[in-house]
C-alpha cells in the first residue's frame, strides 16, 4: 500500500488488488481557499469525515469515485470501509457538529482516520468499532481538534502500530494551527525524518513497538 499526504487532513491511499489493478481513495480532500493546492489525483473512493471547507472537497478528485460522507459499511473492489459516528467539539467547549471516522481494511491492514476528532476522549463502544490498527491518522494541532496531549490519549486508548500526525501548522496554510513539533515532544520521539512517502505491506508490522511517522505534504 502506497500513503501520500497531501496536507490538513487528506491523504491518497494506493492499495493493490491483484498484480495490475490498484483501489486509490483519497481522504478529506480541502479547497484552495486553504492555502494548499487541492490534490490533483484520481480515485476510486472519496472518503468525507464532515461537511467542513477543507475536508468535503470531493469534486477537484479526478474520475467518478464513490463518495462516503457518513457513518456505516462500505465495500468496493475488496476494500472494507467502516464509518463510525464521533463529534467534532473541541477542547474550547465549541461545538462543530457530528464527524466520522473512518476504519479502512485493505492488503491486509487496518488503517484508521480519525478526521476532525475533538472529543477528549473515545468511549468504549467507539473504541470497540474501530478495533485493532495497523495505522492510525490522527489530528494534532489543536483549535478545531485535539491537540498534543488529547492526541497522545486517543492514541493510547486505540494503540495502533504506527501513527501518522495530521492536521498541523504547514507553510502557506491559512488555517491556524499548531507545529507537529509539540505533539513529537508529548510522545517523546526524537529525531524524525520526515518522508516523502511510505510504501508499506502486512508483514511490514512484525514488531510490536508503535511507531510515529511524520510526513511531507
Amino acid at each position: 500500500m502506497q500513503i501520500v499526504w497531501k496536507g490538513q487532513a487528506c491523504f491518497f491511499l494506493a492499495a493493490s488488488r491483484g498484480k495490475q489493478e490498484q483501489v486509490r481513495i483519497v481522504i478529506d480532500p480541502y479547497e484552495e481557499s486553504i492555502g494548499l493546492k487541492p490534490p490533483q489525483v484520481e480515485a476510486d473512493m472519496v472518503l468525507v469525515t464532515h461537511d467542513h471547507f477543507d475536508h468535503n472537497n470531493a469534486k477537484a478528485v479526478r474520475g467518478e469515485p464513490m463518495v462516503i460522507s457518513g457513518p456505516g459499511e462500505y465495500e468496493l473492489k475488496g476494500v472494507f470501509i467502516k464509518g463510525i459516528a464521533s463529534w467534532h467539539d473541541n477542547a474550547e467547549g465549541k461545538d462543530r457538529g457530528k464527524n466520522t471516522m473512518y476504519v479502512i481494511e485493505a492488503e491486509g491492514l487496518r488503517l484508521c482516520h480519525l478526521g476532525d476528532i475533538g472529543q477528549d476522549e473515545l468511549s468504549a463502544e467507539q473504541v470497540g468499532q474501530i478495533g485493532n490498527v495497523d495505522i492510525l491518522f490522527i489530528p494534532v494541532g489543536g483549535t478545531y481538534t485535539v491537540a498534543a496531549k488529547g492526541a497522545a490519549k486517543i492514541i493510547s486508548q486505540i494503540e495502533p502500530r504506527m501513527v501518522i500526525p495530521m492536521h498541523y501548522a504547514l507553510p502557506r496554510l491559512k488555517v491556524k494551527l499548531e507545529p507537529v513539533d509539540e505533539f513529537l515532544k508529548t510522545m517523546g520521539v526524537k529525531n524524525v525524518e520526515p518522508q516523502a512517502k511510505l510504501s508499506l505491506k502486512a508483514k511490514d508490522f512484525s514488531v510490536e513497538e508503535m511507531k510515529v511517522v511524520v510526513l511531507t505534504p
